[in-house]
């Protein structure tokens, strides 16, 4: 299973339609909707928090709640 925090440094992947339930309210108000474009910008030094962009919005978001959010990796 493929989450955010699974994402290495400058990859992408797309919020997948199953981790609605998963991700808390704050964030999808912040557009982290399904089908959204994630990319890990940043890890902070102790692994917590991770830095992302989501369409174009940088976020700061716990590895906790970044290990819920399902994503499909892009493959190119």
């Amino acid at each position: 299973m493929n989450t955010i925090a699974t994402l290495r440094k400058g990859e992408i992947g797309y919020i997948s339609e199953g981790a609605l339930e998963f991700i808390p309210l704050k964030l999808l108000e912040m557009g982290c909707l399904p089908g959204a474009e994630v990319e890990l910008i940043q890890i902070a030094p102790l692994k917590d928090p991770l830095y992302i962009c989501v369409n174009g919005s940088h976020l700061a978001i716990r590895k906790e709640a970044a290990s819920q959010i399902q994503i499909l990796k892009s493959e190119f």
